[in-house]
């Protein structure tokens, strides 16, 4: 028997996951069965099994998928990237959202898994970990920031939640309104906090 590749493990998880998404986006989880992810992905039942054990494994899979490279973004600004401000970050992060929601939707399905999220223990653990790993990083970035400035009064915690608040409401517009909704988004972000200027010699 040949051997499977990991090339191609990781095609055949990304081709569940997409048949997932058209799925749930078009019919919500609710009413997506696992026989209609097989139909749609169109492999055997034992060929979806091998990579998940159940349609709330794929379900934190995709919420999980979405929010990956947002929290790696802000990790990497609160760990290597001390030139970059909080809004700065969080502008960037704003563009994968976008870029994520023009390929995969991912707008619709965000606004999914957090009525998933009040009902599903799997789904609300993702989302805790991943908001909580984004809250301290982002916490790291405006420690950073603040020195010397107004915002030194206000508890990083507190400015940090203030930014994620923007999240929701951000891909909300996406979801419901389009890209246009959101034209710019970015761009105020980084004009309301910009880069602190580099220390004069």
């Amino acid at each position: 028997m040949p051997k499977v590749t990991q090339q191609y493990r990781d095609a055949r998880r990304e081709q569940i996951l997409a048949a997932a998404r058209r799925c749930f986006l078009r019919d919500g989880f609710d009413a997506t069965s696992m026989r209609n992810l097989f139909e749609e992905a169109q492999l055997s039942s034992g060929a979806v099994y091998r990579y998940f054990a159940s349609k709330d494994d794929v379900i934190v899979a995709i919420a999980e998928e979405n929010m990956r490279e947002v929290v790696a973004l802000i990790h990497d600004a609160a760990t290597e990237r001390h030139d970059r401000s909080a809004g700065v970050a969080m502008a960037a992060a704003l563009e994968i959202v976008q870029a994520k929601h023009a390929t995969h939707g991912l707008g619709g399905l965000a606004v999914l898994a957090w009525a998933e999220a009040l009902r599903n223990p799997n789904v609300a653990d993702q989302f805790t970990r991943l908001l909580s790993q984004m809250r301290e990083d982002l916490a790291a970035v405006v420690r950073q920031q603040n020195s010397g400035k107004r915002l030194d009064a206000v508890p990083p915690d507190a400015l940090a939640a203030l930014l994620i608040s923007i999240v929701p409401g951000y891909i909300l517009q996406l979801a419901l309104l389009g890209p246009v909704a959101v034209q710019g988004v970015p761009d105020a972000l980084r004009a309301l906090w910009p880069p602190a200027p580099a220390p004069t010699k």
